[in-house]
């Protein structure tokens, strides 16, 4: 659950150190094709607003991406950023006050947007954009009952297992090929050094709980397959369902063993407590030897002390297959689509740049983010593992999947699939978590 600069947002409201910044009131017009961007006669720029969840650091180096674009254009793009987006959108829009442009954290939000009649169906531009640069599944996460609304932004990889090149190097261990490959490694390590290796948080304030569903997100994908995780996620698959049931009893094998977990932290009832960015603290000074998390990690790891790369102090591989000989690449992620509530020329040129390879590699390029565009150029990215992430984003190979809790209904993706991964840790039994998580699931 949460794309990575949602993760990065809240982290920073714990103290992480980023600096806020003071971002200027977003008011437009109504949310119909005459909204709040338009204008521009007489020498002023026209001024499109943008609304989103982006915060911090994060807004600034956001806004520095299109600041050369602005100037170019003519256009002032006034952003507003909130952690409280997923609220506040649809109480803007029923007011009648809604952002010319919307950065949706989460493709379902956009689809209930759309499906209330506030969004704008996306310009052909976009639409053309969304189509030439990136990968068929991007275009259903923007779309809703087969009308595209808009199109991507950023993006992320989740499902890399982070560990120490030395380590392994000075134990002859090696990058395991198949889930039970993963499994064997851990024991060694058990069996060679007395103490478990795996570390793992939960914890994220009022959204505690979100890194459990990401590793079960990868075991159904991988063991279950595609079309059962497609299924599940659109609730034609229930929790109960013995294939989600065969995942959570695959990820108990790591995240309740009290003789693998939590390295650095305590025994398993620890996970759910702590912070999931400190585990980098752990794995760059050496209590931790392994850990499961999404490519943004890297961040929290240099900001650690620790160089990122394969020959640095930490480097990572994809969680493998759920047996050998796959072909290709298969992954869970997440990122930002951009709906529009305004169609005047200024609005619809932003949505345009915003899909484009141009703006794709001008934000990556500053640092800390990817983009699936397939415009972009990885060596743009400013970290190893980010450059790896692109190509695997980029690879026609890989089977891409959104993160399954941000395709739910926020009453499970956001409520008691977190709630559940909470209990899990704590003692609860499986059969008992998955059907509360059920549970949570509205009414059709």
């Amino acid at each position: 659950m949460f794309t990575a600069v949602r993760k990065r947002a809240i982290l920073s409201t714990a103290g992480i150190g980023f600096t806020a910044l003071t971002l200027a009131a977003c008011t437009s017009g109504p949310g119909v094709s005459n909204g709040g961007g338009g204008g521009g006669g007489d020498g002023e720029s026209a001024e499109v607003t943008v609304y989103g969840t982006i915060v911090d650091a994060e807004a600034e180096l956001l806004e520095q991406s299109w600041a050369d674009w602005e100037e170019e254009n003519g256009i002032d793009i006034v952003y507003e950023g909130s952690q409280e987006f997923e609220a506040q959108i649809a109480v803007r829009a029923q007011g009648g006050n809604p952002p010319d442009l919307a950065i949706f954290p989460q493709p379902g939000l956009l689809a209930d947007m759309a499906s209330r009649g506030y969004l704008l169906e996306a310009p052909e531009g976009v639409v053309s954009n969304l189509r030439e640069h990136w990968a068929e599944d991007w275009e259903g996460y923007a779309s809703f009952d087969g009308t595209v609304y808009g199109a991507p932004l950023m993006a992320n990889v989740k499902g890399w297992i982070w560990y120490q090149p030395a380590f392994f190097e000075e134990n002859g261990y090696e990058v395991p090929t198949d889930w039970q490959g993963l499994l064997d490694l851990t024991q060694q390590m058990v069996d060679d050094h007395g103490q478990p290796p795996w570390c793992a948080g939960f914890g994220s304030d009022a959204a505690t709980g979100w890194p459990g569903t990401d590793w079960i997100e990868d075991l159904v994908l991988r063991q279950a397959g595609p079309d059962v995780y497609d299924q599940w996620v659109a609730h034609e698959v229930p929790f109960t369902d013995p294939q989600i049931q065969a995942a959570f009893d695959e990820t108990a094998k790591i995240l309740l063993n009290p003789e693998y977990v939590n390295a650095g932290f305590g025994d398993v009832s620890s996970i759910g407590s702590t912070p999931f960015g400190d585990v980098a603290n752990a794995l760059v000074s050496g209590d931790c030897k392994l850990t499961h998390q999404a490519s943004f990690l890297d961040g929290f790891i240099v900001d650690a002390g620790g160089e990122v790369g394969e020959d640095g102090d930490v480097w990572a591989f994809m969680l493998p297959p759920f047996e050998s000989g796959a072909e290709g690449e298969v992954v869970t992620g997440g990122g930002e689509i951009v709906g529009a509530f305004s169609d005047d020329e200024a609005t619809v040129k932003v949505q345009e740049y915003l899909s484009s390879p141009e703006w794709a590699n001008s934000r990556v390029s500053l640092g800390g983010v990817i983009s699936a565009n397939k415009g972009l150029d990885p060596a743009n990215a400013q970290s190893a593992i980010l450059q790896a992430a692109i190509e695997i984003l980029q690879n026609e190979e890989t089977t891409f999947r959104f993160d399954g809790s941000d395709l739910m209904p926020s009453a499970v993706g956001a409520g008691s699939f977190w709630q559940g991964m909470r209990d899990w840790v704590n003692g609860t039994p499986t059969d008992q978590v998955l059907e509360q998580i059920e549970s949570g699931w509205p009414a059709e």
